[in-house]
């Protein structure tokens, strides 16, 4: 049969016309892509096949030939409305940093070790330059958590999203050996609770932060503050701290029974979702001193102590909780890995007026 000629054709070329009169630009995208490629080839294992460009990142499991019964960890995330403070400023390489901070630091307080990460980022225009610099971040995050960085998606929403304006997001995977698998389950009476500071506010609470300090008092990001040492913007865009390479040193060579990560919900809030319910947490805010940040959202919004602890990280990112005998090692361990940690608090039984699971702060903050 011969094939009639169709007196309509559609072209690739026609096609991107008509997306670009919708808004989207595919070749801003493919050029995003080609910017990116060196970043994500530098975030490798040997575990992954193929490259970038298709369409399912690959891993293969098999060579996890040291686990008896592996256990799979997953977690998904963003950094909230941090971006607006890199939109604001045109500084996009540190929110992919935070992407993977909050991602991979979920997975090893259970003491799984990271193994590859998607990222997913929707913008309303495509910017490759931008884009690039984004996954840059990620790419660089993910070499300092010994992660891959396996795949991504990068989405054009014109209508939905100003041009300057995007969002991130993404979902990692981890592996742990089920006979050294970290948590409620482990934790006894008499550990210890061991701190690792902060680098800032991480990537939560910056609703709060954005009202107290450009909403209520109007101050712009370029503003230097004397009690930070730089601008404000700098400081807003402090990178999340990736303690995932000293967490693993924690669970695989010290006595550390579960860890927690501090976001959004503050140390309590987190610390009790380790805990089982038959034991209570007390910790001695005077055992250190939150960053100037955190004082200055208090003292500038009379934001009260309780709302700032519920919201904010105050000066400590991770919690180890650990045999008492071995709190030393532990500090000293992630020492090693250029993580300042101290000892904070015990764990104790719940006694008859303890809410299960308990956590209490008491005392005041150094400095203060």
């Amino acid at each position: 049969m011969t094939q009639q000629a169709d007196p309509n054709p559609v072209t690739e070329s026609a096609r991107s016309t008509a997306y670009a009169q919708a808004g989207v630009d595919i070749e801003a995208g493919d050029k995003a892509v080609e910017l990116m490629k060196v970043w994500v080839e530098k975030a490798r294992r040997p575990e992954v096949l193929g490259g970038i460009g298709g369409f399912a990142g690959l891993f293969d499991a098999s060579a996890l030939k040291s686990y008896d019964r592996p256990l799979l960890a997953t977690s998904a995330d963003g950094v909230g409305t941090k971006v607006a403070i890199a939109q604001a400023m045109d500084v996009h390489h540190t929110i992919g940093f935070d992407l993977v901070g909050m991602l991979v630091d979920d997975l090893v307080v259970c003491g799984a070790e990271p193994l590859f990460l998607t990222d997913y980022i929707a913008t309303g225009r495509v910017q490759p330059e931008r884009i690039a610099a984004i996954v840059q971040g990620i790419a660089e995050a993910c070499l300092e958590a010994g992660c891959a960085l396996i795949g991504g998606e990068t989405a054009e929403h014109p209508g939905l999203l100003a041009p300057h304006e995007y969002d991130v997001a993404g979902s990692t995977t981890g592996v742990v050996e089920a006979a050294h698998l970290l948590g409620p389950g482990r934790v006894r009476p008499g550990d210890a609770v061991v701190a690792m500071r902060s680098s800032g506010l991480h990537s939560n609470g910056y609703s709060l932060v954005r009202h107290v300090l450009l909403g209520t008092a109007g101050w712009e990001l370029d503003r230097h503050v004397d009690e930070l040492g730089r601008t404000l913007g700098e400081e807003l865009l402090e990178p999340t701290r990736i303690y995932a390479k000293a967490c693993l040193a924690l669970a695989r060579g010290t006595r550390t029974h579960a860890m927690s990560h501090i976001t959004g919900g503050g140390l309590a809030a987190n610390l009790a979702r380790v805990l089982p319910e038959e034991v209570a947490v007390d910790i001695d805010r005077a055992t250190w001193a939150p960053a100037p940040v955190f004082d200055l959202v208090a003292s500038v919004g009379g934001v009260a102590q309780a709302d700032l602890e519920q919201t904010l990280n105050m000066g400590v990112g991770m919690v180890a909780l650990c045999d008492a005998d071995d709190a030393d090692r532990v500090v000293a361990t992630l020492a090693e890995h250029e993580v300042e940690a101290w000892v904070c608090g015990a764990v104790r039984a719940a006694g008859a007026g303890d809410e299960p699971a308990s956590v209490t702060l008491h005392g005041t903050h150094r400095g203060r």
